[in-house]
């Protein structure tokens, strides 16, 4: 038996857009309102965090509790928590708070369904745009108001015809930064800010390559199962695996891929 072929597939697909049903009816009540209260957990910088998140996790926790209590569950705002069948949900109720708090609909609900080996299915959820990107057991599809379609990375181009995304130009450390520089002075279009959505356009074919550093595994797990599904790489900067987050390149074909990581690693 593949991964692919998990006995328990069809419910674990199921639980997940459960989760992402009850994190949009947690989110989208708190979204553009004028009084949103907003915290700052301040672990480096502005790290905000709202009502929305907090009740978006407690509500996916919830589910998982009345349908999968024995699997684990790493959610961003309430840690982790012990399972014992093998299998982990990986939550972020909201992956971009910054976005949020700032009214620009580029924020998502990121959930993801992993083994020791990585992400089996993840969901990029928009809930104001109504946007649901899903990936994994066969499965690579965009559910939203235009109906449903498959999700298909971009075919290979030349470096210099590509679009470049990141969500915070500066990167973690000057050393990342000059890399990540060097990289957009070689593409076609570089873009900022777009947090979890710019994976989800590299699986619909709007996007060569996104570059990242700094990522938790709940920010990275769900953009994993989605892009993979759709024909793309996610690996860090040395070409390593990316479920534990850190420096991420996502890219939408190897041909690609191998060009970005010659001028990172």
């Amino acid at each position: 038996m593949t991964r692919s072929d998990h006995p328990e597939r069809a419910d674990l697909i199921a639980t997940a857009h459960a989760l992402a049903d009850a994190a949009r009816g947690a989110t989208l009540p708190h979204f553009r309102r004028p009084d949103l209260a907003i915290d700052d957990k301040g672990s480096s910088g502005f790290d905000p965090v709202t009502a929305a998140d907090r009740e978006a996790e407690a509500a996916m926790r919830a589910v998982l509790s009345a349908r999968r209590p024995a699997d684990g569950v790493l959610g961003e705002e309430s840690g982790a928590t012990q399972g014992a069948t093998g299998l982990t949900w990986v939550l972020d109720p909201i992956d971009g708070t910054r976005a949020f708090m700032s009214g620009t609909p580029c924020w998502g609900v990121l959930i993801a369904v992993s083994d020791s080996q990585g992400p089996l299915f993840g969901v990029i959820d928009q809930p104001y745009i109504g946007e649901r990107f899903v990936g994994g057991f066969g499965q690579a599809e965009l559910i939203g108001p235009q109906g449903h379609r498959s999700l298909r990375a971009r075919a290979p181009r030349p470096l210099g015809e590509a679009t470049l995304f990141t969500t915070f130009p500066e990167l973690d450390t000057p050393a990342e930064a000059a890399a990540f520089r060097a990289l957009s002075g070689q593409v076609r279009l570089t873009r900022y800010g777009l947090d979890c959505y710019a994976y989800a356009l590299i699986a619909a074919g709007g996007v060569d390559l996104v570059v990242e550093s700094g990522l938790q595994p709940y920010d990275i797990h769900a953009p994993i199962a989605v892009i993979e599904a759709a024909g793309g790489i996610v690996t860090d900067w040395t070409g390593g695996p990316a479920q534990h987050g850190g420096r991420i390149l996502a890219a939408a074909n190897a041909h690609v891929h191998a060009a970005a990581l010659e001028l990172l690693a």
